[in-house]
């Protein structure tokens, strides 16, 4: 789409034609998401809090892309400089910079002027600024965008939620910056007001345990086998060309290759133990645990980045826990290795099972009416998980569109069966008599194997809480019969301890019912 020519008053000035788009916050993001909407021929107004940000980004990039760069200096000429109805995304921030930038923006808006928020945003909040946009006649649209700088620059994933009316403002722009795969165009309109932020906070609760899976593969491989850096880059990359490929693989096998000009050494051994986290990853689990939805591999990661910050807590730990037993996997090598593949596989299918299935009880409980297949799709180009797994996930809700969860396509329970056929317990088996920690495996594990099994052993839980709490239960023989409670110390004939003189007798008295 080219930019529209200038318009001419009396022959005698030239008056620059309306941006038709605007990009609020010119930081990494913005400025390269401005530059990518540019790039495809629309014109953009620019607008950074810092005066001297927007004069170098035009001033670095006028002459580099398609279409025309505006600068702007106050937020009523950005807005000034706009085509109406206005297309405004704003890259700032999360949290009470969003709500302090729009209350600034209001009285230069107009209705029907379209306000995006491309951050990583709490989808409540989302909820509450599309509601209270909407009645003053502004369109809003909570928009997840992955794929880092790069993405930014040549094609993100883009995940945008908010009314059908404000998508199609948009969707032109959308189309033609986002990233593009084998299944089209990397952007689909997720649902209404806070779905599209929804769908990034989970993207990035997956993406916390991919990395974390592939970080435990690297431990186990590195300290089981003895591995070195420069095999441990041939391992991944040859994985990269089988049923794990993905960025996260194909980027750690680069990582792997790299030394370090100081020390000539693997750059990754001179890097510090201790992983950042900004938010998504937990917002994910608490979010999990309000709509009763068990992501347990999501946690592990969370909770592995956690105690990875206490270094030197753990330092002093190693000095003083030891672990008895071999600290070495002497059998066969390449056996090994292939089974550790297998868990790797069969845990990233897992973490994909336990994100589908949030965003679908999400999706039942605020009425965003979620597209999974679409949401696996927008997922296979551009965002940081993108994997060729999702590409059978794609065919997973194409043959059941209301799958409960992904264990139960026939496909990948068959993949699932292969992979836990004693390889992915092997690995684990051997990882944890080494001394390994596996948390995200482990639990993948753990919620493949308890998913899987018909009589959980909560029916203890279930009676432990009766007896020292009266918080009742269900009987399998007579389920019509609603939750009842026993009386349990009637039946095993306990007795107050000031008639028997035992203090072993004595019956506390039950706690009150929000104890357990």
């Amino acid at each position: 789409m080219s930019t529209p020519e200038p318009s001419t008053n009396d022959n005698t000035r030239t008056t620059p034609a309306p941006a038709q788009f605007g990009m609020l916050g010119l930081a990494v993001m913005g400025e390269n998401l401005a530059l990518n909407v540019a790039d495809h021929g629309f014109s953009v107004a620019g607008w950074n809090r810092e005066t001297a940000v927007t004069e170098k980004f035009i001033e670095k990039n006028q002459n580099t892309v398609k279409g025309e760069l505006v600068g702007t200096n106050t937020l009523e000429e950005f807005c000034q400089a706009l085509a109406r109805p206005r297309r405004i995304m704003m890259m700032i921030k999360a949290g009470a910079p969003i709500d302090s930038t729009i209350e600034l923006l209001l009285p230069h808006l107009e209705k029907g002027d379209t306000l995006i928020d491309g951050g990583n945003s709490w989808f409540e909040d989302t909820l509450r600024r599309e509601r209270d946009l909407k009645e003053k006649g502004i369109n809003f649209i909570g928009s997840g965008v992955s794929g880092g700088a790069e993405g930014a620059r040549r094609g993100p994933s883009m995940m945008p939620g908010g009314n059908t009316d404000a998508y199609e403002h948009v969707r032109e722009i959308f189309e033609a910056i986002s990233a593009k795969s084998d299944f089209g165009d990397c952007v689909a309109h997720c649902g209404p007001d806070g779905a599209g932020h929804f769908v990034k906070m989970v993207h990035n609760g997956i993406e916390y345990a991919d990395m974390q899976l592939i970080a435990e593969t690297y431990d186990v491989l590195r300290r089981c086998l003895g591995a070195e850096a420069s095999e441990l880059a041939d391992t991944f990359d040859r994985w990269n060309g089988g049923k794990l490929a993905s960025f996260l693989i194909e980027i750690t096998a680069q990582i792997l290759t790299v030394k370090d000009e100081e020390t000539g050494q693997p750059l990754v051994d001179m890097i510090l133990d201790k992983a950042g986290q900004k938010g998504t990853g937990k917002w994910t689990t608490q979010v999990a645990l309000d709509l009763g939805i068990a992501v347990p591999t999501i946690a592990a990661a969370l909770d592995a980045r956690v105690l990875s910050s206490m270094k030197e807590e753990r330092v002093r730990a190693s000095e003083r826990i030891k672990v008895p037993g071999t600290m070495r996997f002497n059998d066969d090598r390449k056996l090994f290795i292939d089974a550790v593949e297998d868990a790797l596989f069969a845990s990233k299918i897992c973490a994909y099972a336990q994100g589908m299935a949030l965003i679908r009880r999400a999706s039942n409980e605020y009425n965003w009416n979620i597209n999974l297949k679409e949401m696996a799709r927008i997922w296979t180009g551009g965002c940081i998980i993108r994997a060729s797994l999702l590409e059978e996930i794609m065919h997973a809700f194409e043959r059941e569109p209301e799958l409960d969860n992904l264990l139960l396509d026939e496909t990948l329970n068959s993949q699932m069966a292969t992979a836990q056929g004693g390889q992915w317990r092997q690995a684990l088996s051997v990882a944890q008599t080494v001394g390994v920690p596996v948390p995200a495996m482990s639990s993948a594990l753990a919620y493949f194997d308890s998913y899987r099994t018909a009589r959980l052993p909560q029916n203890l839980t279930q009676a432990q809480r009766d007896f020292f709490g009266s918080h009742t239960y269900e009987r399998i023989d007579a389920p019509e019969r609603g939750f009842v409670h026993t009386e349990w110390t009637d039946l095993l004939g306990v007795k107050e301890a000031s008639e028997t003189g035992d203090p072993t007798k004595k019956q506390a008295d039950p706690p009150s019912s929000s104890q357990a």
